[in-house]
């Protein structure tokens, strides 16, 4: 494989705060990259130094020659009103194409992105259709290499799985910044997680997200075994020191010197295991009350201008709910959230709370914060300590639990990252008991170790909790039971998030009236497939699934076959039964597999 891209010791620093030093790395064909790391460890700025777009303060940046790099960064800008195909073609036209390709490019582009109205313009699209336009436009370039820097951030469950499906069939590499770990799952190849706390100031390892977290778990006790074996050495050293000057003159100055170079690689091992041992302190406070039954809904619909979004649906929020709430875009989560909190009455139905019921909401937006404070008074506004859990903490060290430096104190919110404000949010929440946490996407701008720590707070947590997440691990991992909304009126209760991803037919969620007024574009070819993109993903693997059911069947047949399995009637009467259960599964597959062959 070819190297694409590379770097040779670059650094970068913003107002005399270094992001990274001396990283060196390269990144060749055929490979799918996440990048990941915690906030502010650079990730986004060493994405656009690699792509040509930021110069760094030292290193330098080595390309394949006339290899075509596109980078397509978080913010989807585009002019409100000039139109889809306006857009894609002045993308297209940024590349020094002949006009025949370029033609080609563009079609290609708008057959593998199939848009609803070519002629609808930018300022009427919602979030996730943005997205695509933004994909669409860095397709439409050619890419030999594509750069992507947070593509999953703020879109919904719908958009995310579109997004992973098409990535998984892309013929060429790419980088991307993400936090969402079962997208990392499931497209990457190679993980880098850049941080200070790695020698090299970043770690690269070969395989998907979980193949890299048991790779990171080894190096992490790798080098806690490093610092206890320094430790020892440093020990022995400094006795030896300690020892009177006539013992001391007797050695050599070499080993004097040597002891000092072991205590600063000590000191250098000790910080950076602290730093990949720092983590977020999330903890949740509840309000203890002995009262089981929260809230009860019953029967209850809404609607807007004639639109229903949901009807005749019931409720129940108990001590230990773990609701997960999931949907498209503009389905009715957020406004069943606001019948929940009492913001807004429901059409038809009741909505019957306990008394004195304390609910605590995590917005999405971040509006609750002033971004005209600063983070000391965004902590605290009244004084420098803050109460939690009856405990007194000094300003200081309440940021500390948050990860924030003590030199931030005193800088606005509006300098601070969307992780960073997202962190003030959380630390503000924790000092609200609640009986009902409503968490609207927790996991935007959060990176993946307070993901963590986040996840393991909220199971611990003793109230009721709703999640609106496009977060699949962090549902898998909370919720108890998952609340699926269409905003065309069906609402439906599933056992947990795997039960919900399994069923194809209501995953997509978009019914057939999403599907009228679809083929305005200015041509024949850019009209929706008959598949849904969940049925699409499921016929991509249905060949796979079924080459394996049918090796099942053969091993059984194989072992069916052991003279010794002949003799031995008990085991063989279980084959016998294995290997109809097995079949079975093949024809299902098969079926299923004609059936989607018709549709598409």
């Amino acid at each position: 494989m070819g190297i694409l891209v590379s770097c040779q010791s670059v650094g970068k620093s913003y107002s005399s705060r270094p992001l990274f030093k001396d990283i060196s790395l390269g990144i060749e064909d055929g490979q799918r990259i996440g990048l990941i790391g915690p906030n502010g460890s650079g990730k986004s700025t060493l994405l656009k130094i690699l792509a040509g777009l930021v110069e760094s303060d030292k290193g330098e940046v080595v390309k394949r020659r006339n290899s075509r790099i596109v980078y397509m960064g978080q913010q989807d800008v585009f002019d409100p009103e000039k139109t889809i195909i306006q857009i894609v073609n002045d993308a297209a036209s940024e590349i020094k194409f002949a006009e025949h390709e370029r033609e080609a490019s563009i079609d290609s582009t708008l057959t593998k992105i199939v848009f609803p109205d070519l002629e609808a313009k930018a300022g009427s699209l919602s979030g996730g259709w943005k997205k695509r336009l933004s994909l669409a436009c860095a397709l439409v370039k050619q890419p030999e290499l594509l750069f992507l820097d947070e593509p999953t951030n703020h879109l919904d469950l719908e958009g995310v799985l579109w997004l992973e499906n098409f990535l998984q069939t892309c013929n060429f590499p790419f980088v991307l910044i993400s936090h969402d770990r079962a997208f990392l799952e499931n497209i990457t190849n190679r993980i880098i997680e850049l941080s200070v706390a790695y020698p090299q100031g970043f770690i690269s390892i070969n395989g998907n997200y979980s193949r890299f977290l048991q790779a990171r778990e080894d190096q992490i006790s790798a080098a806690q075994h490093l610092q206890q074996s320094l430790a020892s050495k440093v020990r022995r050293e400094i006795a030896w020191l300690q020892q009177g000057a006539k013992a001391r003159q007797t050695k050599s100055r070499e080993r004097i010197r040597e002891a000092g170079k072991l205590i600063d690689q000590l000191a250098d091992v000790k910080e950076r295991n602290a730093l990949s041992n720092a983590q977020i302190d999330i903890g949740f406070d509840a309000s203890g009350r002995k009262t089981k039954e929260l809230l009860t809904a019953k029967n209850i619909s809404k609607s807007f201008s004639g639109h229903q979004l949901f009807s005749n649906l019931d409720l129940l929020l108990t001590s230990g709910s773990r609701l997960g709430l999931v949907g498209p875009n503009g389905s009715g989560k957020t406004t069943l959230l606001k019948l929940i909190v009492g913001q807004i009455e429901p059409d038809t139905g009741t909505i019957k709370k306990a008394d004195n019921l304390k609910i605590v909401w995590f917005d999405q937006n971040r509006e609750q914060l002033d971004l005209t404070k600063t983070l000391a008074k965004s902590l605290s506004p009244d004084s420098d300590s803050v109460v939690y859990r009856g405990q007194n903490f000094h300003i200081s060290t309440w940021a500390k639990k948050f990860l924030f430096r003590t030199d931030q104190l005193h800088l606005t919110i509006n300098f601070l990252s969307g992780g960073e404000r997202a962190r003030i949010q959380i630390a503000n929440l924790m000092r609200q008991s609640a009986d009902i946490l409503i968490l609207d996407e927790p996991t935007n701008d959060l990176d993946i170790p307070s993901l963590e720590v986040l996840e393991d707070s909220l199971v611990e947590f003793p109230g009721a909790i709703i999640i609106v997440s496009h977060d699949r691990m962090l549902l898998s991992s909370v919720a108890k039971k998952i609340l699926a909304l269409n905003g065309f009126g069906k609402a439906e209760y599933f056992a947990d998030y795997e039960q919900f991803e399994e069923l194809a037919e209501f995953n997509e969620i978009v019914p057939d009236k999403r599907k009228q007024n679809t083929s305005k574009s200015t041509s024949s070819k850019h009209t929706r497939l008959g598949l849904s993109t969940s049925e699409k993903r499921e016929l991509e693997g249905i060949h796979k699934k079924i080459e394996e059911a049918e090796n099942i069947v053969n091993q059984i047949d194989t072992e069916m076959e052991n003279p010794d399995i002949a003799g031995n009637y008990t085991r063989l009467q279980e084959l016998v039964e294995k290997r109809a259960t097995a079949q079975k599964k093949v024809e299902v597959l098969y079926s299923r597999w004609e059936k989607l062959e018709l549709l598409s």
